[in-house]
């Protein structure tokens, strides 16, 4: 059976607060059904959840993109949750997929609860 590959793997929380807001974004971004979409709580917080996401969607749909979201007023981050830790947890996950996937691109996006998109450098 062959392979079959998509564009991109996009992380994001489960907050449903910010699913709309997600939803337009992907579509405009990315593409209808153009993605693996990986919903976790924190969306980068564990970041070896993560990790094994990202081997497979690599392993099994020879992804070309990372895309992880982080947003405002995370429950799983609680107190934590400043967004100098979501950007320095964001810039982490970036390392660590580089480290392994130098071939594939990683965008990072920090998410206003208005809906606003901010990237991450």
């Amino acid at each position: 059976m062959p392979k079959k590959t998509t564009d991109a793997i996009v992380v994001h929380c489960i907050d449903f607060r910010l699913q709309e807001y997600l939803n337009h974004w992907l579509l405009e971004n990315i593409g209808p059904g153009n993605y693996d979409r990986v919903s976790l709580a924190g969306g980068v917080f564990d970041l070896e959840a993560i990790f094994k996401q990202v081997e497979i969607s690599e392993r099994l749909h020879e992804i070309k993109k990372v895309v992880f979201i982080n947003h405002e007023d995370c429950g799983a981050y609680g107190e934590a949750g400043t967004k100098e830790r979501h950007e320095a947890d964001l810039r982490a996950a970036r390392e660590k997929i580089r480290k392994y996937y130098s071939h594939i691109d990683i965008e990072l996006h920090y998410l206003s609860l208005a809906g606003e998109f901010e990237g991450v450098l």
